[in-house]
């Protein structure tokens, strides 16, 4: 039995307001959520696939990558995209070789757009696991990236 099988089996009601108590407990196990757990979980509930993938990214704590070490979030909020997240995001993007949504293959970084990191009087904002950076410039860049990496020699 899989880790997906044996949550499934504590909701045997198939009730469709366990959809979200099964997501945080998938997620919790796996550390994710894949496309075989939204397809399972929509299996289970008897409701469409569709359904689960809208409730799941509707809310920013659900993930569908294996998690990085340093999950890296560029604010596109109104504020944030009028004080430029969009360029912040292109110095991320060209710098690290990455898309949001993907991550490197050494699993190190992931970079992801989210709507709003309610912050928008220090726009633009970017969160680097739990904590907030201001403020931050497309120069700043390199130097949060660095500064990660040579921590990470460290250790």
């Amino acid at each position: 039995m899989t880790e997906i099988e044996a949550i499934l089996q504590k909701y045997q009601n198939r009730d469709r307001e366990y959809l979200l108590p099964i997501l945080q407990d998938i997620q919790s196990v796996s550390g994710f959520l894949s496309r075989q757990a939204v397809i399972s979980v929509a299996a289970h509930l008897k409701i469409p696939t569709s359904k689960v993938y809208a409730v799941a990214t509707f809310y920013e704590r659900f993930r569908f990558l294996p998690k990085a070490k340093y999950r890296i979030s560029v604010c596109n909020g109104t504020g944030c995209h009028i004080e430029g997240s969009g360029n912040l995001l292109e110095a991320f993007k060209r710098l690290m070789g990455l898309e949001p949504g993907a991550e490197l293959k050494n699993e190190l970084f992931s970079l992801e757009v989210v709507q709003c990191l309610g912050a928008c009087g220090n726009a633009p904002v970017i969160k680097i696991n739990d904590v907030f950076y201001s403020n931050v410039t497309p120069d700043m860049v390199p130097e949060l990236i660095a500064a990660i990496k040579a921590r990470e020699e460290i250790k």
